[in-house]
């Protein structure tokens, strides 16, 4: 180190605000920014580095933050930075001398000499020398110096080149084999230190230069810079006999600490009168400095720098007290921040008056107050005692005991508001009443709706309830609307029997009044003289809904009180009263038509059986002529017809039969007469059945398919004996009905043999 003028310290602050760590920096492209920075002597920064000195004897240079740095709470700090030494040189000494990084409680403000680096004398910190001069052998060399403490050794020659002393001082071998300083090229340097965690004034430093270790070890303070916990950051260089061009860039300084949301906080405080003094809580004010206070610890230190041990009952007496706060984040290696302020400065408390309006809900003749809302004191922490009258606040009788909800009329009550601190004043409250929301019971009516007639359609915000502005909420039950709950949400359409709901109007100040709304079901009105009727398929009728509606409207699309020429089928008629209409369904049934059931023949006599329709029966035989009885005598033989009618005399059934013709004698004896009873003719008919019994009643003859339907007196092959027989034959007509008929008669066998 030959003759050299101080280096220069650079620096460009880039703060990223309290939310992050300070870094400061000098970077810039084309040219370099040094604001923040103080630049000394032939210092300058005309492109992207700064130039500390030109490669020319005699001179120095510096660049050193503006403002000094408190390390005292930080555990960790870096440094990182590019450096570049070229130039001819001189002729007698060549290349010299190099630069210092340093932090220094009393940096260089004036001309240093080659030799130092850029050190005055007595300069008290942590000095990093990068040395390419080498002063006793006067010859090109590349060292780094440490030194913690003092440049005043040895006397006489103050240069960290030669101080050596014990753990403060460290001198590398030369580099200049290795990683020459001198050179086109720069060369990246990163410098780190953290505390000891016991003793502050040893710091562990490590140094590498292009990524190699050079120094890695702790430095203990000596001299000025035992207790040393604020300087200034900086570089300096300087030349003396020999010269070089020492240039600096893309330089930063890292100094991570935990980060506050403000610096200082000045709360209200206040003495007691009767002590002159008073007692605060510290700690109270943490979330002021942080977000989460339970993730950091707390330090207080009082104005002399005394550690307050009771942070939770500070006494303070009158004047302003300056409590300075460390936070420490025990999670992290980020330096503590020592740089929170409480400023105590007491002064006179004075409770405010305040006004609270309250709603007079439902003219319940009140409002619930919450007195502990009321903005009785700007101090945190303040608490207050409510009374009625300043007769019970003076005698400390009768205070109310519930603030939080407390149902009053408008009137004037009277709080004592004290003070974390002790002090305390009286303060009025006045309680006023917002203007009653009024309201009055309505009714509504709907018409039954058809398919449940004992509800109604009904739209509730039709209900005049209020003239007054505001907002209307809907509500089954009384105890609903005063808690909010169940609101009805279809109010437009609300489907509802007979009874009643609540429409809750709350004005813009939140106030609220309840009316009862009469829901009443109108019922259906129907016509007492419209009723089913029954006619004959082939004939009409009248439908007459009688009088007393204002509307009628058939499904033929008639709109008259009555119809004709109505034939079978269903209709349906609106009947409207007022601005209700109920349906009413009506039908036309066709008559039932009797049945002719069957008919039994005995010899010619016909009798006819019926059912369905409605009696009296008619019967014909032309269906010209009606008798009331249902036997004809003196049925001619073969087909007739038969006619049947009912009481509603509508078109007449009918059926044919044929009464078959009678033989009451055969003579079996094979001269072809009278040979046998034939039926054979109706063998056409539908289950056609011919039986002989003798005069007991034994079937003796079943005459069918395979004997052709006759009897020619014979058993099994053998006469019968002459005697009188009977016989039954019957069938059903061929007809829709398939009428059974049945014809029974006697004959007399006569067998001669």
């Amino acid at each position: 180190m030959k003759k050299t003028l101080p280096y220069l310290f650079f620096i460009f602050i880039c703060l990223y605000g309290k939310l992050s760590s300070q870094t400061y920096q000098l970077t810039g492209s084309p040219v370099i920014n040094t604001t923040g920075w103080d630049l000394v002597s032939n210092a300058s920064a005309t492109s992207d580095f700064v130039q500390l000195t030109q490669d020319v004897g005699n001179q120095f240079g510096v660049v050193k933050l503006a403002t000094p740095i408190n390390l005292k709470y930080c555990d960790k700090w870096k440094v990182e930075f590019d450096f570049r030494i070229d130039g001819n040189g001189t002729t007698q000494y060549g290349r010299g001398d190099g630069f210092t990084f340093w932090y220094l409680s009393n940096p260089p403000t004036g001309f240093t000499g080659g030799g130092g680096l850029g050190i005055p004398s007595n300069a008290n910190g942590l000095m990093v020398g990068f040395d390419i001069f080498n002063n006793t052998t006067e010859g090109q060399m590349s060292k780094i110096h440490v030194l913690y403490g003092t440049n005043n050794l040895p006397a006489g020659n103050n240069n960290i080149e030669y101080n050596n002393t014990a753990g403060s001082t460290f001198h590398s071998a030369d580099l200049n084999p290795t990683q020459p300083f001198v050179g086109s090229a720069y060369k990246h340097v990163e410098v780190n230190g953290e505390m000891d965690a016991i003793n502050p004034n040893i710091w562990h430093i490590k140094i590498q230069l292009d990524g190699v270790v050079i120094a890695d070890q702790p430095f203990t303070a000596s001299g000025g810079a035992v207790g040393m916990t604020t300087g200034y950051f900086g570089f300096s260089a300087a030349t003396g006999g020999a010269s070089a061009r020492h240039s600096i860039k893309n330089a930063k300084i890292y100094i991570d600490k935990v980060p506050i949301l403000t610096n200082t906080i000045t709360p209200f405080v206040c003495v007691n009168p009767a002590t002159g003094n008073g007692t605060v809580d510290l700690t109270s004010f943490q979330n002021q400095f942080v977000t989460t206070p339970a993730n950091y610890q707390f330090t207080y230190f009082g104005p002399t720098g005394t550690p307050i041990t009771n942070p939770t009952n500070y006494q303070y007496s009158t004047g302003t007290t300056n409590i300075t706060v460390v936070v420490k984040d025990p999670s992290s290696t980020l330096c503590d921040n020592g740089d929170g302020k409480i400023v105590l400065t007491p002064s006179p408390f004075a409770a405010n008056d305040v006004t609270l309006t309250g709603c007079d809900n439902n003219n319940a003749g009140g409002a619930v107050f919450n007195l502990t809302a009321a903005a009785l004191s700007s101090v945190p922490g303040s608490t207050a005692v409510f009374y009625n009258t300043m007769y019970d606040l003076n005698n400390h009788l009768n205070p109310i005991t519930n603030p939080s909800a407390y149902l009053s009329p408008a009137a004037v009550i009277y709080a004592q508001v004290t003070t974390p601190q002790g002090c305390t004043d009286v303060a009025q409250v006045t309680l006023n009443l917002f203007p009653v929301v009024v309201v009055q019971e309505a009714t509504l009516r709907s018409c039954a709706i058809e398919t449940n007639p004992s509800t109604a359609l009904f739209n509730l915000t039709t209900a005049t309830v209020t003239s007054q502005p505001g907002t209307k909420t809907y509500f089954p039950s009384m105890a609903d609307a005063q808690n909010g709950t169940n609101a009805i949400l279809n109010f437009n359409n609300y489907i509802s029997p007979n009874g009643v709901v609540y429409i809750k109007v709350t004005n813009g100040n939140g106030c609220y009044s309840i009316a009862k709304v009469n829901l009443i079901v109108i019922p259906q009105v129907f016509s007492n003289t419209l009723e089913d009727k029954i006619i004959c398929m082939e004939d009409t009728t009248t439908l007459d809904a009688g009088p007393g509606f204002t509307g009628y409207e058939w499904s033929t699309g008639a709109t008259t009180r009555s119809i004709t020429n109505v034939s079978v089928g269903t209709y349906w008629v609106k009947l409207k009263t007022g601005n209700c209409i109920a349906t009413q369904t009506v039908k036309v049934y066709a008559s039932q038509q009797p049945v002719i059931t069957s008919v039994d023949i005995s010899s010619t006599t016909v009798t006819v059986y019926v059912n369905g329709g409605t009696a009296p029966y008619k019967y014909s035989l032309d269906g010209i002529s009606w008798q009331d009885s249902n036997e004809f005598k003196n049925m001619p033989r073969g087909d007739s017809h038969i006619y049947v009618k009912d009481a509603y005399d509508c078109d007449p059934v009918n059926i044919s039969i044929v009464v078959p013709n009678l033989i009451n004698v055969i003579t079996p004896n094979g001269d072809g007469v009278n040979d046998a009873i034939d039926y054979s003719a109706l063998a056409g008919k539908q289950n056609l059945v011919f039986n002989v019994f003798d005069r007991y009643g034994a079937k003796i003859h079943q005459a069918d398919k395979s004997n052709r339907y006759k009897w020619d007196g014979t058993v099994a092959g053998r006469k019968v004996p002459t005697g009188s027989y009977w016989y039954s034959v019957s069938w059903n007509e061929n007809d829709k009905k398939s009428t059974p008929i049945k014809y029974s008669g006697w004959i007399l066998v006569k067998n001669r043999d």
